[in-house]
């Protein structure tokens, strides 16, 4: 059978990071195994649903190179795929289910189940809705075929009927076996009185109906697990593969990771900006592959040392036996250090065609952007970072005083007047290397003296790309009337 796995988000907010981390190993595990990787929106709570959010989704989806084979944008034969659209599909397999005696309709009103809530809370008892205690309300177990009738003509939810006494078992291919008591289960409810399903349903209809043969989702779903086998029993369907992926925890202390933390933290947990608020990786300086490393790294790895691995890697590289069980806790500067690795390996010519590199570029001129880049690009651990490692080519920052008071005792005069002297003559930035470092050693000047002299005259700082470099594209005019001034800085 081909394989054929779905993420299965809500259209609720922006896509968080933990999300798109479990879009890239449905992907990864699709094209693995040469299968189909689905997008279906799981839009049944519309009290939820947030403008703009199934957009969202599929640009950061596109963004990371995960181009769903089936979904709203595209189609596909198991359509649609937008579960608002299927209310239709649902009616039916709950009336199936109901004349199964899977389930079952229920009158209750509010008041009464929280009255019930309220004397459990009483007797020191976890209220549930189920096989101990379902005769004691309003539902078609206990009311007769007419006053059903009648009570249809309202509202009501359709519960899910759990037989007492049972083991469930259900195998998971990254916990092993789950193994829960019936009785510890609730008469969840599968159709709600707005006449849509709930999660519980309407995904294991789909997954049945879509022909899903992996589910891989978020470990919060794991206490469900039971639950949706029992619907499967209830239908006589086969259950696809199961498995449940840790969580994504806070940088330190206990708890996934929330927007919030970002917030505090100043990182972003989204990949696409979502408001002016709330930036995204993308806004941040990530490129997508320096995004889709880092994410596959957080509870998978492949046995090996290596770390660095494109889209087209993963999915060669990519096998269920290396996810892991325990939480992945998220690192904001591991993150940064993989793209910084992506950004190095990525051609500067492809670099420079990025709409946020020519943003960050726009006041130099486009003749030069390129050789800024390559000058630059070794220095990047995001592109944002692209502002301030260019800022000393518009104008020199302030003199570092530490280094310059350092520098004070090493008399560094001779050292900029034989530099000022080579750039009179008009030499190339190799040229002056070469003719500097022989006189460096005729006259036995210190390497160190003459490299940082030169440094802080064109930059003002001790850190940089190549001092030599940066002189070539500065140019003469600008090289020689930098020096000058830091020399006159000195006296």
């Amino acid at each position: 059978m081909m394989t054929r796995v779905r993420f299965a988000p809500s259209p609720t907010g922006p896509l968080h990071i933990g999300g798109l981390r479990t879009a890239l190993f449905n992907y990864l595990h699709a094209r693995k195994n040469r299968g189909t990787f689905i997008l279906r929106v799981e839009d049944t709570d519309q009290n939820r649903y947030v403008e703009g959010s199934e957009a969202y989704i599929q640009e950061a989806l596109e963004w990371c190179g995960m181009i769903p084979d089936e979904g709203p944008a595209i189609g596909g034969r198991f359509g649609p795929y937008r579960q608002s659209e299927r209310k239709a599909i649902y009616k039916k397999y709950i009336e199936e289910l109901i004349q199964k005696g899977g389930a079952y309709y229920a009158f209750d009103t509010a008041e009464s189940l929280q009255q019930a809530r309220q004397e459990s809370e009483k007797s020191g008892e976890s209220f549930k809705y189920g096989s101990q205690n379902r005769n004691q309300f309003q539902n078609s177990l206990t009311l007769g075929p007419k006053e059903v009738e009648e009570a249809l003509k309202g509202d009501y939810v359709v519960r899910l009927k759990v037989s007492p006494g049972a083991l469930i078992r259900v195998e998971d291919l990254v916990r092993g076996t789950v193994s829960v008591e019936s009785d510890l289960l609730d008469d969840k409810i599968l159709m709600k009185s707005d006449g849509m399903p709930t999660y519980h349903f309407a995904n294991v209809v789909d997954d049945h109906l879509m022909e899903i043969t992996t589910v891989i989702r978020g470990e919060e779903w794991l206490p469900s697990l039971p639950m949706h086998q029992l619907i499967y029993d209830a239908f006589e369907w086969e259950a696809p593969e199961f498995m449940h992926l840790p969580l994504i925890l806070k940088p330190s202390g206990k708890g996934k990771l929330s927007k919030r933390d970002g917030e505090k933290e100043g990182f972003p947990v989204f990949p696409l900006q979502w408001n002016e608020e709330t930036p995204g990786f993308r806004e941040m300086g990530f490129l997508p592959e320096g995004m889709i490393n880092y994410l596959a790294l957080l509870g998978w790895n492949d046995g090996g040392e290596s770390e660095r691995f494109n889209l087209k890697s993963l999915e060669d590289a990519f096998d269920v036996s290396g996810l892991q069980k325990g939480g992945a806790r998220f690192d904001y500067e591991k993150a940064r250090s993989v793209n910084h690795q992506v950004l190095i390996d990525t051609p500067s010519e492809e670099l420079i065609e990025n709409e946020l590199v020519k943003s960050l570029l726009v006041k130099f001129p486009k003749e030069q952007s390129l050789r800024i880049l390559i000058l630059v690009k070794e220095r990047l651990y995001t592109l944002l970072d692209l502002k301030e490692e260019t800022e000393f080519l518009l104008q020199p920052y302030p003199y570092d005083e530490k280094c310059l008071s350092k520098l004070k005792e090493k008399n560094p005069g001779s050292a900029l007047n034989k530099i000022i002297e080579l750039l009179e003559r008009k030499k190339s930035a190799h040229s002056i290397k070469e003719e500097l470092f022989v006189w460096a050693r005729e006259k036995d000047v210190p390497l160190g003296v003459i490299m940082q002299s030169f440094r802080l005259s064109l930059v003002g700082r001790l850190t940089g790309p190549d001092v030599f470099s940066i002189c070539a594209l500065l140019g003469k005019d600008v090289s020689l009337r930098r020096v000058k001034d830091f020399l006159n800085h000195l006296n």
